[in-house]
């Protein structure tokens, strides 16, 4: 039985498969097109994502179809685990972070990281 953790881990692995170093191509991949262009455009991607969250969150407000929500969710994380590939890093290592926060206040948790 596959797990959503394993959908995480495979796409995960696609990402990295995708980069330019790793022999993905711009001209074929939409992650290396990404990639190859830099921060900037993956970061940019983020942002346009996190917008349509909050749109497709407010429209549920006022009645839409709560499926769009989990689309555009979709969407930000997809491009969150770019970033995250980019940058050397895992969705399992932000499972992890989750993971360690869990059963924290988020005030505390909050308060906590004003201090670092």
């Amino acid at each position: 039985m596959t797990t959503h953790e394993d959908t995480l881990v495979r796409l995960a692995a696609v990402i990295e498969s995708r980069k330019p170093a790793n022999g993905g191509n711009p001209e074929t991949s939409y992650v290396a097109r990404l990639l190859t262009k830099g921060p900037d455009a993956f970061l940019k991607k983020i942002g346009e994502e996190a917008t349509e969250v909050v749109m497709a969150a407010k429209d549920v407000d006022h009645g839409a179809d709560p499926g769009k929500l989990l689309y555009e969710v979709a969407d930000l994380w997809f491009h969150s685990m770019v970033a995250l590939a980019h940058y050397g890093l895992t969705p399992a290592q932000v499972v992890a972070e989750l993971a360690r926060r869990e059963g924290l206040s988020g005030l505390e948790e909050k308060a906590r990281r004003g201090t670092q």
